[in-house]
């Protein structure tokens, strides 16, 4: 019977593990889900700024990929799911560190995307950022990127142009932060 009982409890901690990626305390799921999609995690990592970790990451796909340059140019439902874990991060801050990945991910050809690049900057902007903050951020093709802040949503950008300058901030060739970009891609 003990031996028994020891099986189950092994199985029990293995699917645990599976259930989830736990980094710098903060779990992120192995899916998520939203209407009918259902993506699985490809990767996480944590965003350091100096000596700080502002926020862990976590990138969602249909299936796992580790070519950033093709996950910004398909036209599939991804997701990306951000959770903050520093005090540190703010609305004024967040919104200036989106300007400048948005600038560093195009190249500085930020014109097409201008009134939709500050649209989204203002649903971080609107409202305070915390510390233990959820924000996914879903790109659905045909509707656009939807925003939400700890299950609530905040706003919906379309354009698939906007996507792929979204996501490169993460994963182009010039991203915000190199081994986050790894990280997320599952390297």
């Amino acid at each position: 019977m003990k031996a028994i009982s020891i099986f189950l409890l092994l199985c029990m901690l293995g699917f645990t593990a599976q259930a989830q990626m736990v980094l710098s305390g903060v779990s992120l799921p192995v899916k998520l889900t939203h209407d009918k999609e259902e993506l699985v995690l490809n990767g996480g990592g944590i965003r350091k700024q100096m000596l700080f970790k502002v926020y862990v990451a976590g990138l969602y796909l249909s299936a796992k990929n580790k070519n950033g340059h093709d996950i910004c140019r398909v036209d599939k439902p991804e997701a990306l799911r951000i959770q903050i874990t520093s005090g540190l991060v703010n609305s004024k801050n967040m919104s200036q560190a989106i300007r400048e990945g948005f600038n560093q991910s195009t190249g500085g050809t930020i014109a097409p995307l201008k009134e939709r690049i500050e649209a989204f900057i203002h649903t971080f902007d609107k409202e305070k950022i915390s510390e233990g903050d959820i924000f996914d951020i879903w790109y659905l093709p045909g509707v656009g990127i939807k925003t939400f802040k700890n299950n609530q949503l905040k706003g919906v950008i379309q354009g698939f142009d906007f996507k792929k300058a979204l996501f490169g901030i993460w994963l182009s060739d010039a991203p915000v932060d190199n081994r986050l970009k790894k990280a997320l891609l599952g390297l």
